[in-house]
């Protein structure tokens, strides 16, 4: 039914049975096979599914990753450097994405493993297919090696004498060729395509909307899905009734153990019939709001401790006694949702029983096999396509809403689709953990910092570490059996990490009378990070800043995923404490930049959602009941809140590509924090910093109501 689908899925295939050249046709391919995870390089490692690529008689390139594309361009970034190493033309690279039939096997698009992930596997199939290229060139030339060269698609003689496009050199071959760690690959210094502005050829598709994402699909003769959901976190299905079904000759209802459904010719057909089925629920007690900081302290997990980290070093308690300027604080961050631009969707079908869905997910893989076991089939029999998904932020991981579809589907012998609305997505999907950070820090008179205890309550371990230099340190990380679903988040625990450290690294600057600036730069241990710091510093005017009545200067630091952010604010507080942020300047550095348009409006949008995170988004719950499930009660960044924007990315062609999606993250929160305390000397430990868009003041306030003038 579905045309160009393996017998078996690639990934689970040897190499040398899968069916490439009867479904790409004749040609040369090349593959990096799959590497298992472990240790390596002295740190932990995810394991890699590979890469392929395909050159055939018409010239076109065919290259396969196992990743997704849900905005973040990786699509456009992973076939320039395919181009780069083959000496082809950008256009001539076609690239499939999170095909699990079809494209190697991956764990998932998350954590900024894009380009340190695929970039390096596809780079190396592309280079092995190159230099495979070259050899059947000197060959058909009667030419030595040395005397060719790749370019546009053909190998030239280089005193110009030959020439021969790619495709005629393997015209009626069917030859596979395993790539070799020691193949070279193109120094990023010598790109001609990668590294170079590049627009995305499909760009107009999306500002005119003829762009088809999942929630676009329709197949022949498909129906829609609604699913029935708990009313809360926590309850479990005790009965349901569905005889009022019976009366709706266009509905069907499915009650499958714990699954309940219904599909139907029209959405609202679907969520109506939904309505009139009764059901009776267990529920068990759930916490509120206000106890959550109480509930995680007292249930820390029971589960395994794959995300912890602790570091211990020197004597930190004694040094923090012996400190002349000492911070003991807590800082918080409350509940997060992903806010994606597209809800989850799915659309499901089966040819006989072999089943495929479309869907919005970064995990397709893993949704694959999670669908496999929950229908009692083969993954072989399962397969998972990403289209083009309207965002993910780390939210739509898993497959739930695919498994919904296909049964849906399998029951009613169509293609099914089923799309959550925006409170469907707000109530059941999951959030970025609700996270406390106990911290006592000291630092000695002449501005070292000695000591540093860092307690992390339910964050995770990213971006746990401090940068700096000290000498006695203790940093752990404890999770919780919290009370609401909460998974990966872009950047996830490092954005509250970060805030914390920056936050009490500047209340000891403030404590000494140390410049904020000059008093990281004396603790860096990392001096990529100290010259992005520099950098800042420069192009925002730091040291000729002029702080006015309400106004104030912020700084903060980040290292995470091997690249690294510095960000500067400056904000202005109102006589009414409201807060305005007025300008965020950003530097940034990932190592090679392999498309720096690109990659700049990674830092941007990482910046403008930072700042809802930073300022006022929080989800309000009471006993397992999310209370603000629409746009209209969660408050996400509006235009008017954008302030002027700066980003500078610092170029590393001597270093591999590094993730630009979820560092650029880090900074922002703290940069703000710290540029209200210098506006108005109150200083904020929790976030959101101002979820009325106001200053939260303090029990007592200045006498006058204008805020006081920076110092």
């Amino acid at each position: 039914m579905i045309e160009g689908r393996p017998r078996r899925p690639w990934d689970r295939t040897p190499p040398g049975e899968r069916d490439y050249f009867e479904l790409l046709g004749e040609g040369l391919l090349a593959y990096v096979p799959a590497r298992p995870g472990g240790s390596g390089g002295g740190g932990w490692s995810p394991p890699l599914g590979g890469a392929w690529v395909h050159l055939g008689p018409d010239g076109r390139v065919r290259a396969f990753t196992g990743k997704v594309e849900v905005g973040q361009g990786t699509l456009v970034a992973l076939s320039l450097l395919v181009a780069e190493e083959l000496r082809v033309p950008f256009e001539q690279v076609d690239l499939t994405v999170g095909d699990t039939d079809r494209s190697p096997w991956d764990m998932g698009t998350f954590g900024s493993r894009s380009m340190p992930d695929a970039a390096p596997a596809l780079r190396a199939a592309a280079a092995v297919a190159r230099e495979e290229l070259l050899s059947l060139a000197a060959k058909s030339s009667g030419r030595p090696r040395e005397s060719l060269e790749g370019e546009a698609g053909h190998f030239r003689a280089r005193d110009g004498t030959w020439s021969s496009p790619y495709g005629e050199l393997v015209r009626g071959l069917r030859k596979l060729v395993e790539a070799s760690p020691s193949t070279p690959l193109t120094p990023a210094a010598s790109w001609s395509l990668a590294g170079h502005p590049r627009v995305d050829p499909t760009a107009e598709e999306v500002v005119t909307g003829r762009r088809r994402y999942t929630s676009d699909l329709v197949l022949p003769g498909m129906l829609y899905g609604a699913v029935l959901h708990p009313p809360r976190y926590g309850a479990k299905l005790r009965r349901v009734e569905m005889g009022a079904l019976r009366d709706l000759s266009r509905v069907r209802g499915v009650h499958e153990g714990d699954f309940v459904g219904v599909v139907a010719p029209t959405p609202w057909e679907a969520r109506s019939a939904l309505s009139l089925i009764e059901a009776e629920w267990e529920e068990s007690p759930q916490p509120d709001e206000a106890e959550i900081e109480a509930y995680l302290r007292a249930h820390p997990s029971k589960g395994d401790d794959w995300d912890t980290d602790r570091t211990v070093q020197g004597d930190p308690e004694t040094a923090f006694q012996r400190s002349s300027a000492r911070v003991e604080a807590t800082y918080r961050s409350a509940y997060l949702a992903h806010v994606p631009l597209e809800t989850r969707a799915a659309v499901g079908t089966w040819d006989g029983p072999r089943a495929t869905v479309w869907v919005g997910t970064q995990t397709p893989f893993r949704a694959r096999d999670h669908v496999a076991k929950a229908l009692g089939i083969s993954p072989d029999d399962v397969r998972v396509i990403v289209p083009y998904t309207g965002s993910g932020f780390g939210g739509k991981h898993g497959g739930d809403v695919a498994l919904a579809a296909l049964r849906l589907s399998r029951a009613a012998g169509r293609p099914v689709m089923i799309h959550y609305s925006r409170p469907e997505e707000f109530q059941h999907g999951y959030f970025r953990g609700y996270t406390l950070v106990d911290v006592r820090a000291g630092a000695d008179p002449g501005g070292t910092l000695l000591s540093w205890s860092f307690h992390n309550v339910n964050g995770g371990a990213a971006g746990l570490d401090p940068p700096y230099r000290i000498a006695h340190q203790k940093v752990d990380n404890e999770l919780s059996e919290a009370p609401l679903p909460q998974g990966a988040y872009r950047a996830i625990g490092a954005t509250v990490n970060n805030f914390a450290r920056e936050t009490a690294v500047d209340e000891l600057a403030v404590a000494l009378g140390s410049d904020p600036v000059e008093f990281r730069r004396q603790n860096l241990a990392d001096e990529r990070l100290r010259t992005v710091l520099d950098r800042a510093s420069e192009i925002s005017g730091w040291k000729v800043r002029r702080a006015g009545e309400g106004c104030g200067y912020g700084v903060a630091v980040g290292l995470e995923k091997a690249s690294r952010i510095a960000t500067v604010a400056e904000v202005r507080v109102d006589g009414s404490w409201r807060v305005k942020v007025r300008r965020l300047t950003c530097v940034f550095e990932a190592g090679a930049i392999v498309r720096p348009d690109n990659l700049t409006s990674q830092v941007e949008g990482a910046a403008v959602m930072a700042l809802g995170g930073a300022l006022f988004e929080r989800v309000s719950f009471s006993r397992g009941v999310i209370l603000n499930r629409r746009l209209s009660e969660y408050r996400v960044p509006r235009f008017s809140d954008l302030p002027e924007l700066r980003v500078e990315l610092l170029n590393r062609p001597d270093l591999p590509p590094a993730g630009g999606g979820e560092t650029p993250m880090i900074s922002i929160a703290p940069a703000i924090g710290n540029a209200i305390f210098d506006a108005v000397q109150v200083r904020l430990r929790a976030l959101p910093l101002a979820p009325d868009g106001r200053v939260p003041v303090p029990r007592r306030r200045p006498a006058a109501r204008t805020p006081p003038a920076t110092r």
